[in-house]
């Protein structure tokens, strides 16, 4: 049997051939991952003046959208009125002038189920907020009648939260005497400047 003994050449000679070799195994086993990976294409980038057009659209898209919504009130309510339910002269919600008696804070009837007509809506419709706006007429001292309008405001709005309208919907003020309709100084004028109104906002 005869031994063959290897020089240190030829060790070393091997060692970078098999170096070589195992770098060359690294290199094909990554390329063919590579071929396997799937590459998603590069999205181009939208300028700003694109990315505000297409805001633009879809605003407009959902206005139009909310617009066709408000159109379907007057066939689902049987009646000729298209539009929104708000502007609808024949709704009882077209009423938003509510009057009282001298010194008083008292509501009619007949006011009171208007009022129920307005809390049913707002009920509806959570986004939409209310201000109600106490007046009084001209007789009686600027505090007297700054109360008094005030007064006024809350015994509408206690109506309204009864039937569930939410508090963050419904806002007072009271401007007593200081906002006239009518300028007489007769009661046919002090008739007409003792109420409140409601003043809608966010339709």
């Amino acid at each position: 049997m005869t031994l063959r003994v290897y020089d240190k050449y030829d060790l070393t000679t091997k060692v970078k051939i098999m170096g070589k070799g195992f770098k060359y195994l690294l290199i094909a086993i990554f390329v063919v991952s590579l071929a396997g990976c799937k590459f998603s294409p590069v999205k181009n980038r939208v300028s700003d003046k694109d990315a505000a057009a297409l805001a633009a659209k879809q605003q407009k898209q959902k206005e139009a959208e909310n617009s066709a919504q408000d159109q379907r009130y007057g066939a689902e309510m049987g009646g000729s009125f298209v539009g929104r339910e708000l502007e609808d002269p024949n709704s009882p919600l077209a009423k938003r002038v509510f009057y009282f008696g001298l010194d008083s804070s008292t509501l009619s009837p007949e006011d009171r189920n208007v009022i129920a007509a307005h809390a049913r809506y707002l009920s509806a419709h959570p986004k939409v907020t209310v201000v109600l706006e106490g007046h009084t007429d001209e007789r009686g001292s600027r505090e007297y009648n700054i109360a008094l309008g005030e007064r006024r405001a809350r015994a509408v709005e206690q109506l309204l939260l009864v039937q569930g309208v939410p508090s963050s919907q419904v806002q007072i003020i009271s401007f007593g005497e200081e906002r006239p309709v009518a300028l007489g100084h007769n009661e046919a004028a002090w008739r007409l400047n003792r109420r409140v109104e409601f003043l809608y906002s966010g339709y």
